[in-house]
C-alpha cells in the first residue's frame, strides 16, 4: 500500500483509503481542502461533521454506524489537526494513555502502582507532566501488568511551536 492510500490519525491508527468508495473518496478530498485552508476549528467541526452526517444519511445509516466509518474517524482526526495546531488542544501521549489505563482497568492509582510497581508519588508527577518515567522502567512496569510500549510512525504533522519566535 503506498502513503497516498493510507492516512495515518494522531494515534498511529492507519486507515486503508482504498478502501473507500469513490464518492467517499471524493467527500474526504472536498474536507482534506477545507482543512488545508486551516478554518478556525469550529467552523471545520460543523462543516464536517453536517457533510458527513447527511452523506451516510443518504445512504441509510444510523448517527451511531456513522460514527464507525473510516470517513468519519478520519474527518475527525484532521479536526484534531486543526485544534492542535491552532493552539486549542494538544497531541495526546503516554501519560494520556496511562491515565485511560488507570481508569478502565484499576480502582484506584494506588491499585495501578502496586501492580506495576511506580510509587505513587512517581505517577502524581508523572501524571501531572513535571517528570517523565525511563523508557526501560515503564516498560518494566507495563509489562508486569500485560501491556507494553509501541512505537508508531510520525507523519507529516507538525507540532506547533510555543513560546518561540519565528527567524527573521
Amino acid at each position: 500500500m503506498s502513503l497516498d492510500d493510507r492516512y495515518v490519525d494522531l494515534k498511529g491508527r492507519e486507515f486503508s483509503l482504498a478502501q473507500l468508495d469513490a464518492d467517499e473518496r471524493r467527500l474526504l478530498k472536498s474536507i482534506k481542502q477545507r482543512a488545508d485552508r486551516a478554518p478556525p476549528w469550529h467552523e471545520f467541526a460543523n462543516f464536517w461533521m453536517k457533510l458527513v452526517g447527511e452523506f451516510y444519511h443518504d445512504r441509510g445509516l444510523s448517527r451511531s454506524k456513522v460514527r464507525h466509518t473510516d470517513l468519519y474517524r478520519i474527518a475527525q482526526d484532521l479536526g484534531s489537526r486543526l485544534a492542535v495546531a491552532q493552539g486549542l488542544a494538544r497531541i495526546p501521549d503516554y501519560r494520556d494513555e496511562i491515565e485511560q489505563l488507570i481508569r478502565a482497568r484499576f480502582k484506584t492509582r494506588r491499585e495501578f502502582c502496586e501492580a506495576t510497581g511506580l510509587s505513587e508519588d512517581m505517577l502524581s508527577h508523572v501524571l501531572a507532566r513535571r517528570k517523565h518515567v525511563a523508557l526501560d522502567r515503564l516498560n518494566e512496569a507495563l509489562a508486569r501488568i500485560g501491556y507494553m510500549l509501541r512505537i508508531v510512525p510520525q507523519d507529516s504533522f507538525e507540532r506547533p511551536r510555543r513560546g518561540r519566535r519565528a527567524a527573521a
